[in-house]
C-alpha cells in the first residue's frame, strides 16, 4: 500500500511538472526564452525521475510505464529539436497539452500489473531495440504534432480568421517542413527497430518473425511511411492531405505498443 501511495506521490508530481511548460505557450508574447528553456527542463525532468526511480528492478513492460517513456521521449526529443529547428517550438501549444493528458492517464492507470522484463535475447539486443522502438514513437509523436498543426493553419486561413493559438503554431510551409523532416527520421529509424525487433525475436525463438498485433501495426506504419514518402516525392502531396496520412501512421504506431498494452492491462484484466 505504502509503495501504491509513493508511486501515485511521484506520478503526480510527474504531471505537476509538466503543467507549467504547457501552459507558457500562451503567455502573453511567447517565445523561445530563457523562461522557455527552464520550464521544458523542469517539464522532462519529472517523468524522467518517475522512469529511473520505477525502472530501478529493470525495464517494466505496464501501461503506465508505456506511457511514461512516450511522454519523456517525446519531451526530450522536442527539446532537442527546439534547439536544433527555427520553428519546432512552436509546436508546444499542442504538445504539451496533449503530453499532460498523456501523463494524467498514466496516473490514472497505475494500479495495472507491472512486470519486470525477462527475454532469452542478449541484453545488448533488447536495449537497442527498445532504444530505437522509444525513439521512433518520439519522432513520430512530434510529427503527428507537426501535421495538426498543418491542419489548424489551413484551416485558419481558409475561413480567413486566424486566432491566438494559429498564430504562434508555424506557418504551414514550416509545419510541412518540420512533418516531412520527421517522416523520413521515423521510417529509417523505425526500420532499424524492425530489424533489431527481428534479431532479438530470433535469440527469444528461433524464429525471425512471429505474428503479433504490435507487429502488425508496426509493419503498417513502416508501410505507410513509406508510402506516404514516396507518394510526396513523386507528387509533391502537402497540406491537410499528408497531414491526415501521418495522422493515420501516428494511430497505427500508437495501436501497436500503447494501444496493445491497454487492450492486455486494462480491457481484458
Amino acid at each position: 500500500m505504502r509503495g501504491m501511495i509513493n508511486t501515485l506521490t511521484l506520478s503526480l508530481s510527474a504531471v505537476a511538472a509538466l503543467v507549467p511548460a504547457a501552459l507558457l505557450p500562451f503567455r502573453r508574447d511567447p517565445a523561445r526564452d530563457a523562461v522557455f528553456w527552464l520550464l521544458l527542463a523542469v517539464a522532462v525532468s519529472g517523468p524522467a525521475v518517475w522512469i529511473w526511480i520505477s525502472f530501478g528492478e529493470g525495464w517494466r513492460t505496464g501501461l503506465a510505464s508505456a506511457l511514461w517513456i512516450t511522454v519523456t521521449a517525446s519531451l526530450g526529443l522536442f527539446m532537442c529539436l527546439a534547439a536544433a529547428m527555427r520553428d519546432v517550438w512552436r509546436l508546444a501549444p499542442l504538445l504539451l497539452p496533449y503530453l499532460v493528458v498523456i501523463g494524467a492517464l498514466a496516473t490514472v492507470w497505475l494500479h495495472q500489473p507491472e512486470v519486470p522484463l525477462s527475454v532469452a535475447a542478449p541484453s545488448a539486443w533488447v536495449r537497442f531495440h527498445i532504444g530505437i522502438s522509444v525513439l521512433t514513437y518520439g519522432l513520430l509523436t512530434i510529427g503527428a504534432i507537426a501535421g495538426l498543426a498543418v491542419i489548424l493553419q489551413e484551416r485558419a486561413l481558409k475561413l480567413k480568421r486566424p486566432g491566438r493559438l494559429t498564430r504562434i503554431l508555424p506557418s504551414v510551409a514550416d509545419g510541412e517542413r518540420i512533418q516531412v523532416w520527421l517522416l523520413a527520421a521515423g521510417a529509417t529509424i523505425l526500420g532499424c527497430g524492425l530489424v533489431s525487433g527481428m534479431a532479438a525475436q530470433y535469440f527469444e525463438s528461433g524464429h525471425l518473425i512471429e505474428f503479433s498485433h504490435k507487429i502488425a501495426f508496426s509493419v503498417l506504419t513502416f508501410v505507410t511511411i513509406l508510402g506516404l514518402l514516396a507518394v510526396h516525392i513523386r507528387t509533391g502531396i502537402r497540406g491537410q492531405r499528408a497531414a491526415r496520412y501521418f495522422l493515420v501512421a501516428y494511430l497505427l504506431i500508437t495501436l501497436a505498443y500503447p494501444g496493445v498494452k491497454f487492450v492486455t492491462d486494462v480491457v481484458l484484466t
